[in-house]
């Protein structure tokens, strides 16, 4: 279907335009294999599996995410196989591991990568930076990506809700010329809602902005001032996490997911359109040149070489813990744990 944004239209492609049973028709006879059981696997993974699919998974032995694929009930050499065997196993390879740990397995994967085969992606991060990660796949392949909204978390916990996540997907290379309808059908089967199109380069410059951006880093710097001011100031954690976090995500960001930010603000006092309608302008304008930088840095690549390079060193594990450390005992996140406990179950 086509949608009208302003004067631009879009192709939206929804579950009556491309139905299920008509992705079930296109996979019926591949093999996914899936490498990688982390973030976005096993929610991709167990949706294309309660869709009837035919779904492997591809895992290092022994990890956690092996004795994970366990018990969500993949079966050791059934199921469930080193990264190597699923690769070879597996019509669709679906990879599904981190940026840093894509490079790492890149050539343990690539033999299998015979002609008229499909390599999937739910990020265009290997990809648009090859000349940094190294990963220049064959000619003679189907190459496309789906990349869901949101978590793999969300992604399954809506479909078992019977709802689902918006998901972009891309095409790289159609080497058979049903790389698209491979996507689309494997779009379909994860539980998408709809799907839009996009690019590889699109995709990851998106994406990397918005995880940096208003996803995660925005919103964390801007919780964290605001919470620090309103402490300054004599307000105590609770009112200024309740006032800083709580309103925003239990009151207000529903409103919002449900019609938008203007029904958002006819649905609050006058006192607080008033004020919010006089302070967005100049938040704009003081953040403007810092997403602007932000994208110039992503499209550079330089957020792609500091991620490999700082991900790549064997103590970085140790360093993210002590990075996410800092937040989880940040005064403002510890009012949160405590604020969470009192909520209404």
């Amino acid at each position: 279907m086509k949608i009208k944004i302003g004067s631009n239209y879009e192709e939206i492609i929804t579950k009556k335009d491309f139905s299920l049973n008509k992705a079930r028709d296109i996979l019926s006879k591949e093999r996914i294999a899936v490498i990688g059981y982390g973030v976005q696997g096993p929610g991709q993974a167990l949706n294309l599996k309660d869709n009837g699919l035919n779904v492997i998974i591809g895992q290092r032995k022994p990890s956690k995410s092996w004795n994970k694929a366990l018990k969500d009930g993949w079966i050791a050499n059934e199921t469930l196989f080193e990264i190597e065997e699923a690769a070879e196993k597996g019509s669709i390879i679906m990879l599904l591991l981190s940026d840093a740990a894509q490079m790492e397995v890149w050539p343990k994967i690539k033999p299998f990568l015979s002609p008229g085969k499909g390599l999937y992606f739910s990020h265009g991060f290997g990809l648009t930076f090859n000349k940094q990660t190294q990963i220049f796949p064959p000619k003679e392949i189907d190459i496309f990506l789906v990349a869901p909204k949101g978590s793999g978390t969300s992604l399954r916990r809506l479909f078992k809700e019977g709802k689902g996540l918006n998901s972009s997907y891309a095409i790289y290379q159609n080497y058979t010329g049903n790389a698209e309808e491979r996507a689309l059908a494997i779009g379909i089967g994860i539980g998408s809602a709809f799907l839009f199109k996009t690019t590889f380069q699109k995709e990851v410059y998106s994406d990397l902005t918005g995880e940096r951006g208003t996803l995660m880093g925005a919103i964390q710097g801007i919780f964290s001032a605001q919470y620090q001011v309103l402490r300054e100031n004599g307000h105590s954690p609770s009112e200024a996490f309740n006032e800083t976090v709580e309103e925003l995500t239990q009151s207000l960001m529903p409103l919002i997911a449900e019609k938008g930010m203007d029904w958002m603000y006819e649905n609050c006092s006058t006192t607080a359109q008033r004020g919010a309608l006089d302070w967005w302008k100049q938040f704009r304008d003081i953040n403007i040149s810092l997403f602007r930088a932000l994208y110039q840095d992503v499209a550079s690549g330089k957020e792609a070489e500091r991620t490999l390079s700082l991900n790549s060193k064997s103590n970085y594990r140790d360093m993210l813990n002590k990075e996410l450390k800092e937040i989880k005992k940040s005064e403002l996140w510890k009012a949160g744990e405590e604020i969470r406990k009192l909520r209404p179950s």
